[in-house]
């Protein structure tokens, strides 16, 4: 092996060892490589979407987006621990995308019951005064606007295959179906029915002490080392640069820099071409022949 594959395959276990967690190969393994029917083909939008390294953009663009929602972000501040273990929630939601995109039908039930479980014990009052629960249909579906809307906005900007008009309605309608069995209500299944729940939640969102602080959090103090922080401030500008203009007006960046200049989205196409290089020498095992 040559020194540049050996660099190549040892920062592609790195990298995926903080996304995965210390269990993270097992799950792959278990994610991967069991037979048996799935939900999705290999060759799906879904697939598309959610096996490029744009996702790492597009998990930093809704978790920003998500602190919008302040009953939202009430029940991500009490409950998540995203402070105390942001590698663990980060590894705990990856493996639940990879186990509901390319898992068996049999693991992503079981996944999506997990979910279920751990959304119902979620309750509590936001500083407002307002009651919230996870399992809130409403706000189930929110989380999900803000993921799909988010996945599909880096993939389409930092893809390595962006899909056509077609092929976007249809990644909307195949993640829908995974939403619906989580308990959203009505999750949009095309563009057009995004922009309809854009304007819906419109009235709902705005800025908190609490979404500064995850904000400060995501683009200001990431949980990584210094040497790694360069790399990952052009993914949080690319996540930032890709958010509506409202939004950038309501979330709080350490740059004076607004709107999405070229010098931005060329760094984010540097950070997920670099992922997606680093990610080629650990891919995850051939799914079995049914």
């Amino acid at each position: 092996m040559s020194p540049v594959e050996t660099l190549r395959r040892t920062s592609g276990r790195a990298l995926f060892a903080r996304v995965g967690g210390p269990d993270g190969h097992e799950e792959r393994e278990r994610i991967h490589a069991t037979a048996g029917p799935r939900q999705f083909a290999q060759d799906s939008e879904i697939a598309r979407v959610h096996g490029d390294a744009s996702m790492f953009v597009g998990g930093v663009r809704a978790l920003l987006l998500q602190s919008l929602h302040p009953l939202a972000m009430a029940a991500v501040a009490a409950h998540s621990g995203y402070r105390g273990d942001p590698w663990g929630r980060l590894a705990r939601t990856s493996t639940f995308l990879a186990a509901t995109t390319f898992g068996t039908v049999e693991y992503a039930r079981q996944s999506i019951d997990v979910v279920r479980s751990v959304h119902a014990r979620v309750r509590g009052t936001a500083p407002d005064g307002r009651a919230y629960a996870a399992d809130d249909p409403w706000l189930l579906r929110w989380v999900h606007l803000a993921e799909v809307d988010s996945f599909l906005t880096a993939h389409q900007r930092f893809g390595l295959r962006p899909l056509d008009a077609a092929g976007c309605d249809a990644y909307l309608a195949q993640a829908a179906d995974v939403a619906l069995r989580l308990g959203a209500v009505d999750p949009p299944r095309s563009r057009a029915e995004v922009r309809i729940a854009w304007q819906e939640f419109g009235p709902e969102l705005g800025a908190t002490q609490e979404s500064d602080d995850v904000a400060r959090f995501l683009l200001a103090e990431p949980p990584l080392p210094r040497a790694a922080r360069g790399p990952y401030a052009l993914l949080g500008a690319a996540a930032y640069g890709s958010l509506p203009r409202w939004a950038q007006r309501e979330i709080t960046a350490p740059w004076p820099v607004r709107g999405d200049p070229t010098v931005v989205r060329a760094g984010g196409h540097v950070a997920t071409r670099a992922i997606r290089w680093a990610l080629a020498g650990d891919p995850p095992p051939a799914r079995p022949v049914d």
